[in-house]
């Protein structure tokens, strides 16, 4: 009879020394509670390293306007794996900003999968949908900048999943997320309650931060006349409990008028006070020396004397003063002791500590606030953080107490202007769901900076490219975009071509619509079985790749020459060399004195024989193999070695051997 451990011992059987020490190392150190999936790590191994997939340029898709040399912006056709296997090859560690709209995982006929739709009914739709993210996010990471930045939209049914998804790929990077309004009136009557906003998240890598926006000097005025200039009324409180902050809980007084300021028990001051600091220590110099030292800003005395406070007039009928522990509880308990402005929270609450203090006191109203200089600080400094909310375009975000410094916001349109926006560009609805334009361009305004690559590898209608380039028409940037999407073809519609008839359509229609000065290439994916690449990938894959890894960019025209210069960057000159005939050595040992070049690194067929031939004519070069080029960042070292020996990258037709 069989046993389950028989029975697993045989599921073993077929795997290596290699794959079972992997297993039993995610066995022993793998999370117990957190995400969990239906998945095989094997299998997802085993498909990272089945071929070698390879790019190959579409001249009559493509958008080149005369005297173009080189494409910076890229659209790929193909599945987005592949894709960014490519890109893992060309661009690991490039892209700064990566932007992304997912299938939502609905049930809805909008996600198709292993040449199917994967339906509401289907059991393993959701280990589908997280293993289909994970292989490609796990690539994504890959590719980012050491500051680099990914957005990913998603609705609010998939926020946790791909939130805990997201834990795991970029465990400790989350940032947190934007929350964008779609519409303006819900549909969903069965409840009373409808969905009307989806979720931006945000992870990032250390030293990420948003551009944020400028202050505008308009909120910047003097009120009390103050010789140092303008000035903007900032926060003093910290949004910290007096529960939580005990120490930032006290009065402070204001020195000319006489009158007190209670602090607020829900959002007590942000800054110390020495009396505080002092009564917490009993008189002990030496702790008190301490707690003054760590301190990292001045006390709110200091502030003061500074007049870096800004105390509201008050008129004496607005002041409040209390005779007695009895008049202050009655009006507290009535309702009419000292509250925040327009808020109208009350400040003296029954049970505070010190609540005798108020007895006798002048009690102002308003709130005071900090000073902060238009001068005090540099301009490129004084940056408002950004909100986590994306405010609709005609919203009115205007804060209601304007002596309150509020984060600044990113403002979208809503989803119906996308629909609307693709059927101007296309002159039909093309496609489903897109995002608008204002909502991207947003996005990428904070997180990229004028000469950043932003990657989009669910592209759909083409959005983010369309964003990329006019957000460079705006501020004059030069940010480039690689837009990755399939074709979506099935067996019941083996012609559609998604990428093709919209996204680089739009991307056409636009540029010539709207005089954008850029251009793109328009690249298709071919694969090929590791062995197999020095057998039947053309020069044009081995351009094409070894340009897009060296220059991050794709050449325009023909591979057919000898040699052809790929990069010049510095001391280097970078060649492919594909014939080490007569002709293509003088040309090679007269390139370093024509481009002041003192290196070469050459891709040829056999760099050894090559390297040897350029030593005899006094020329030092590093020369590497194409086909190991062409498998770098695709092939892992153990799969290189399971492939044959083999020829280099044929010869063009009518070249010697």
């Amino acid at each position: 009879m069989t046993t389950p451990s028989t029975s697993l011992l045989e599921s073993l059987k077929h795997l290596n020394a290699q794959q079972l020490r992997r297993l039993l190392v995610e066995h022993l150190t793998q999370q117990k509670v957190g995400l969990y999936w239906e998945s095989s790590a094997i299998a997802r191994d085993a498909a990272l390293n089945a071929d070698v997939v390879l790019p190959r340029l579409r001249p009559d898709i493509s958008h080149t306007p005369p005297g173009t040399a080189h494409h910076g912006n890229l659209i790929i056709e193909g599945d987005n794996f592949d894709s960014l296997r490519l890109l893992r090859a060309t661009h690991a560690g490039k892209i700064r900003v990566i932007y992304i709209d997912p299938p939502y995982n609905t049930g809805n006929k909008d996600w198709v999968y292993n040449d199917k739709f994967v339906g509401a009914n289907d059991r393993y739709r959701h280990s589908q949908w997280l293993e289909f993210l994970y292989q490609r996010l796990t690539l994504a990471r890959e590719l980012l900048t050491s500051d680099g930045v990914m957005l990913v939209s998603i609705n609010d049914e998939n926020r946790a999943r791909l939130e805990l998804l997201m834990d795991e790929v970029f465990p400790g990077r989350r940032v947190g997320s934007l929350v964008w309004r779609t519409k303006d009136t819900g549909n969903d009557l069965s409840q009373r309650f409808s969905h009307v906003h989806e979720h931006v998240l945000v992870y990032a890598n250390p030293g990420f931060k948003f551009n944020g926006r400028a202050t505008d000097k308009s909120k910047f005025r003097n009120l009390d006349d103050d010789p140092r200039g303008e000035w903007s009324p900032q926060p003093l409180t910290a949004n910290k409990t007096l529960l939580e902050r005990p120490n930032t809980f006290y009065p402070i007084q204001d020195p000319i008028t006489g009158y007190w300021y209670p602090c607020d028990p829900d959002s007590t001051w942000r800054f110390a006070s020495e009396k505080v600091i002092r009564k917490l220590c009993n008189g002990d110099e030496q702790a008190i020396a301490a707690a003054l030292a760590g301190l990292r800003s001045d006390t709110m005395e200091q502030l003061i004397a500074k007049q870096l406070i800004y105390f509201p007039p008050c008129k004496p009928s607005e002041v409040m003063q209390f005779d007695t522990r009895a008049a202050l509880l009655d009006a507290i308990r009535a309702g009419k002791g000292p509250r925040l402005p327009k808020k109208k929270t009350p400040l003296l609450r029954e049970g505070l500590p010190d609540l005798d203090f108020w007895v006798g006191k002048p009690i102002a109203s308003g709130r005071p606030s900090r000073k902060e200089h238009w001068t005090a600080r540099p301009e490129e400094e004084r940056l408002a953080p950004l909100s986590s909310w994306i405010a609709g375009m005609n919203e009115d975000t205007g804060n209601e107490d304007d002596e309150l410094y509020v984060p600044e916001m990113l403002r979208s349109s809503r989803g119906g202007v996308a629909t609307d926006e693709i059927k101007d560009i296309l002159g039909t609805k093309a496609f489903s769901y897109p995002k608008p334009l204002s909502l991207i361009q947003g996005l990428l305004a904070q997180a990229t900076r004028p000469g950043d690559t932003v990657l989009d590898f669910f592209a759909g209608s083409g959005t983010t490219g369309h964003a990329v380039l006019a957000l460079n028409a705006q501020d004059g940037g030069a940010r480039r975009f690689i837009l990755c999407s399939s074709t979506e073809a099935t067996a019941k519609e083996p012609d559609k071509n998604l990428c093709r008839d919209v996204c680089a359509e739009r991307i056409r229609r636009v540029i010539a619509n709207q005089g954008y000065n850029a251009s793109f290439a328009y690249l298709r994916l071919d694969k090929f079985a590791p062995a197999d690449v020095a057998f039947e990938a053309t020069p044009e894959h081995v351009s094409l790749l070894i340009s897009m890894r060296e220059t991050a960019t794709a050449p325009v025209g023909s591979a057919q020459a000898d040699i052809k210069i790929i990069a010049i960057n510095g001391d280097w000159l970078t060649v492919l060399c594909w014939q080490a005939t007569p002709e293509a050595l003088a040309a090679l040992a007269a390139l370093p004195a024509i481009h002041g070049a003192a290196r070469l690194a050459v891709f040829c067929p056999r760099p050894k024989a090559l390297a040897a031939l350029l030593q005899t004519r006094g020329i030092e070069a590093n020369t590497y193999s194409l086909t190991d080029a062409l498998l770098k960042g695709q092939v892992s070292a153990k799969a290189k070695t399971r492939s044959v020996a083999a020829p280099a990258i044929p010869a063009t037709s009518g070249d010697a051997a």
